[in-house]
């Protein structure tokens, strides 16, 4: 309104009518917000405050305890590493005498089968060895028995009994 009447009567001024201008109802509102806000406004505020600080307590204890897990669990993880390497370092120790073990057993069985070996060749040459010698010696009498008609006469043979009877009594 008051810029309107200004322009309606073409000059700028001031209105000190306390009614028309509504200062006293701006002094009254004013001074209710003065003396009744703080009250109301601190109390939201106050309240506002407390939630937050609540909020950030809560929020700390959890990154407390997140912090307290987070270490309890590298404390785990480096003991199950720990272990892991254990078992690893075990493991290929057992590997590795299983290994040992087993090139053992086989040396012995390629032994065993090697003396075996050595063991029936000898006992097949000393069958084949008796086997020839039984021939050769077979040969031998037939040999003899085929050529003792031809060469033993009488005389020979009365011979040979004197000399076989001699022999017996000189012994």
């Amino acid at each position: 309104m008051i810029f309107s009447l200004t322009f309606a009567t073409g000059g700028f001024g001031l209105n000190f009518d306390l009614f028309e201008t509504n200062i006293l109802n701006l002094a009254v509102v004013i001074f209710g917000l003065y003396k009744f806000l703080p009250s109301f406004l601190g109390g939201i505020l106050e309240r506002r405050r407390s939630a937050i600080l609540t909020d950030l307590k809560d929020a700390e204890d959890r990154l407390n305890e997140a912090t307290d897990a987070l270490s309890e669990a590298k404390k785990e993880l480096a003991s199950a590493e720990e272990k892991a390497l254990q078992i690893r370092k075990d493991c290929k120790a057992r590997a590795e005498a299983i290994r040992l073990e087993s090139e053992k057993k086989t040396v012995e069985e390629m032994a065993r089968i090697k003396q075996g070996a050595a063991s029936d060749l000898t006992s097949e040459a000393a069958r084949v060895s008796a086997q020839l010698r039984r021939e050769a010696a077979q040969m031998a009498i037939d040999k003899a028995l085929a050529a003792l008609p031809s060469r033993l006469n009488k005389k020979t043979q009365d011979e040979f009994l004197n000399q076989s009877i001699n022999k017996i009594g000189n012994n």
